[in-house]
């Protein structure tokens, strides 16, 4: 399960990586589970730090984007599948660090063609924490 705060307390999120909205790398709630940030603070502890990251190249511009943000995507959602029984996976990365979609044009001048090459990345990474129930802290 992924949670990410939200004022007082922790809910789980979906992932939500789309390259047309204002945020590409998003998360929207799904009301499976909520707690008070208070008491997730003493039921839980943070075990380890996941940095995500993905990079993509292609010459069509919304398709290096899509591709990115689809092995993003499937990064978290392999962390969440490789959660043991009573962890849950929480996004670490706030406002002031929140992870955008980077873009960098190269040209490619091949005889009468001029064509753009497109470089997709992700700064800074998506920054999620594994947490497990009743664990010592640890990193």
């Amino acid at each position: 399960m992924i949670l990410r705060r939200y004022g007082s307390a922790y809910h789980s999120v979906d992932p939500v990586f789309e390259p047309a909205a204002l945020t590409e790398i998003g998360f929207r709630r799904n009301h499976a589970f909520s707690v008070a940030a208070a008491e997730f603070d003493e039921s839980y502890a943070r075990v380890a730090v996941r940095e995500l990251s993905a990079d993509a190249n292609g010459e069509v511009q919304r398709k290096a984007e899509d591709a990115l943000l689809a092995r993003l995507e499937q990064a978290l959602l392999d962390e969440d599948g490789k959660l043991a029984e009573g962890q849950v996976l929480v996004v670490l990365n706030d406002r002031s660090d929140w992870p955008k979609t980077r873009e960098r044009r190269e040209g490619v001048h091949d005889e009468d063609d001029n064509q753009f090459q497109f470089h997709w990345w992700v700064e800074p990474s998506l920054r999620v924490g594994v947490f497990a129930q009743g664990a010592q802290g640890g990193d």
